[in-house]
């Protein structure tokens, strides 16, 4: 299959080129500059020009039967207006875009695009969520909302679509616990506000895995939460990862201290969610991380 992909040189995107290529699949790749692009990837990955916010021209797909979408603003960073504004437009337009290109080209027959489990906002405790679960109403969970809608507007044109909302995903080059690793390795690591807020997490193998379970399941249609099967409190993250890097976890990051540092931003640290990955278990997918200890072990070997 020639699947064409955006976001490839993200925090996922390299891995997952990789994995395609292995698996048999041809891939080309949409970017901003994807001649650099290139040089940084396999050989035999092509590629053309995307840029959030301007037209993706049908040729730009290059005969494509499918797309991962995996494009985006990162939203970790201080939520001024205009980042707000990046974060939106890059997944709601950017989207947009891709699914006008997919129409227009007529190739296309498989869409898989990334959201997250800020679909179901915060403040939800200890409750379990899935699939089933209603969107919040904060900030990120309108964005995902707006994403969605542009994503399942290829169902319109007869194009197969998956949404796949992704947790924290876990490896240390980069994301969350790229982050978390220099304080827990200085024994200055601990719990975030009171600690029993949720973190529905997945190792980088494990979401890389889901995604291509999705693309050559072309039956499976919809949202698909992307968490390991075993969420833990922030508290149990912590100490996990004390132990995993064989250094103390008491310290406290008081709630106050996050919201001056990261503003709005930090309620996705101090509320969480406990997120279940029921569609994906359903279908068949296995996942081999499945407890957070394991996966720590294996990502800081």
């Amino acid at each position: 299959m020639k699947a064409a992909l955006t976001g490839a040189t993200g925090f996922l995107g390299p891995s997952l080129v990789q994995a395609l290529l292995e698996s048999g699949h041809q891939v080309h790749i949409l970017g901003r500059t994807p001649e650099h692009a290139l040089s940084r990837l396999p050989a035999g990955v092509t590629g053309a020009p995307f840029r959030i916010g301007e037209p993706l021209a049908p040729e730009a797909l290059a005969g494509a039967q499918a797309v991962i979408h995996l494009a985006g603003e990162p939203v970790n960073q201080r939520w001024t207006h205009e980042a707000k504004q990046r974060i939106r437009d890059s997944r709601v337009l950017g989207t947009r875009a891709v699914v006008q290109a997919m129409k227009a080209a007529g190739t296309v027959q498989r869409f898989v695009s990334v959201s997250a489990i800020g679909y179901y906002g915060g403040a939800h405790g200890a409750e379990p969520l899935t699939e089933e679960s209603s969107s919040g109403k904060d900030f990120l969970a309108g964005v995902c909302q707006g994403w969605e809608a542009e994503a399942a507007s290829a169902h319109e044109f007869g194009v197969r679509t998956a949404v796949a909302r992704l947790g924290v995903v876990l490896h240390p080059e980069g994301g969350a616990l790229h982050s978390m690793l220099p304080p827990f390795r200085m024994g200055a690591g601990g719990r975030a506000g009171s600690g029993k807020q949720y973190v529905s997490w997945v190792h980088r193998a494990d979401a890389l895995a889901a995604l291509r379970f999705l693309l050559e399941r072309p039956e499976l249609e919809g949202p698909f939460n992307v968490t390991a099967p075993e969420p833990v409190t922030n508290a149990e993250f912590a100490h996990a990862l004390g132990t995993a890097l064989g250094r103390p976890s008491v310290m406290h990051v008081p709630g106050f201290m996050l919201k001056a540092a990261l503003g709005e931003m930090a309620m996705v640290a101090l509320e969480g969610q406990r997120v279940l990955p029921r569609r994906l278990t359903e279908a068949g997918f296995t996942f081999r991380f499945p407890r957070l200890e394991e996966a720590l072990r294996e990502l800081l070997a």
